[in-house]
């Protein structure tokens, strides 16, 4: 396969994982890197030895003949610069939060399908290695039909340190972890009808919340409880691991801490070590969503080589906002949220 050329647009933090993993993905190179601050630019691009640099997006596609773009800045800037990258033919992956608003990621997904471009939201802990595992036991039929599940994220882990901006936003863990918890969820049991939500804020200097618990109703019959803190002060620390736990019409799944997991079904009990691969330049303990990244990367540019849609495309991904919106609406109204009247 000829090697798709790609444009990285945002230097910041995580955009380093995603650098890393183009690079060793076979059939794509970034060619180019974009970002208004001069400091970050030049690091990403000395780093990753990208010599076309960019401060402005709209100069970056005017003079580049690219493939596909990844989006990888902060949630205002991502209307604008998907638009844009539609506006020229090129194929976008977003980063997540996709849009500031339910409104916006229509629009962007509107903006998109009518150029013809592709669209995936890097909604990347769906492709965990430990998460895809869980998913294969459910598609084997070993535990039968699930009819409840718990997808829990809870730590104590300072995630501000490395992302500043975290701390000053009126929303955080809903928008920032919980919509990752949210769409596992939605991976694993299905699409949601109607969810209630709780909220809370421990951290005193913080300004969003960073506890939250939603329980939700799935079109297929399947409860689920997702659960998701960073005020919870564990003996070992499980960052940045997502457990998880299933019961079906025959059996039980159980992803436990130290990737563990517990398949008890229609052939016996079976326990198994999934922990993700440490990749070479991967570091513990962020090991398995940097693992995700490459995965999802991957993913991308096979469905860019065969014409299929994302798993985590534009469209899809409007389903797993509209919870993360719903689970707002619903922690300020204590009631549930129908889930079908926000995608109208």
């Amino acid at each position: 396969m000829e090697s798709l050329s790609g444009a990285l647009i945002g230097c910041g933090f995580f955009a380093v994982n995603q650098m890393h993993a183009w690079r060793d993905i076979k059939g794509a190179s970034i060619v180019a890197v974009c970002d208004r601050n001069a400091e970050r630019l030049q690091i990403v691009g000395d780093q990753f030895d990208v010599a076309r640099r960019y401060t402005d997006a709209a100069a970056m596609f005017a003079a580049e003949k690219l493939d596909f773009v990844d989006v990888a800045t902060t949630v205002g800037s991502h209307r604008e610069l998907v638009e844009m990258a539609a506006a020229h033919g090129v194929p976008v992956i977003c980063q997540k939060p996709f849009a500031p608003t339910l409104s916006d990621a229509r629009a962007i997904v509107e903006a998109c399908q009518t150029a013809g471009v592709p669209l995936m939201v890097h909604e990347n802990f769906r492709w965990q290695s430990p998460i895809q595992a869980v998913r294969a036991v459910l598609d084997s039929g070993e535990i039968g039909t699930p009819f409840f599940g718990r997808i829990s994220f809870r730590s104590g882990y300072d995630v501000f340190s490395g992302q500043p901006y975290l701390a000053t936003g009126k929303r955080f863990i809903i928008e920032d972890l919980g919509i990752h918890i949210l769409d596992i969820a939605r991976f694993l049991l299905g699409d949601v009808s109607s969810l209630t939500a709780r909220t809370a804020r421990i951290n005193p200097a913080i300004a969003g919340e960073d506890v939250a618990t939603m329980l939700m109703d799935h079109a297929g019959g399947a409860t689920s409880v997702v659960d998701c803190s960073y005020a919870t002060k564990l003996a070992v620390e499980p960052f940045p691991e997502t457990l998880i736990e299933l019961d079906g019409s025959d059996g039980t799944i159980r992803l436990a801490q130290g990737y563990r997991l517990t398949v008890t079904g229609k052939t016996g009990t079976k326990v198994s070590d999934v922990s993700p691969p440490l990749l070479p330049w991967a570091s513990r303990p962020w090991h398995n969503i940097q693992e995700s990244v490459a995965a999802i990367q991957r993913h991308w540019i096979d469905c860019l080589a065969s014409g299929q849609e994302p798993a985590t495309s534009g469209a899809d991904n409007l389903k797993t906002f509209a919870l993360v919106e719903a689970a707002y609406a619903g922690a300020a109204s204590r009631g549930p949220v129908q889930i079908d009247a926000l995608l109208r």
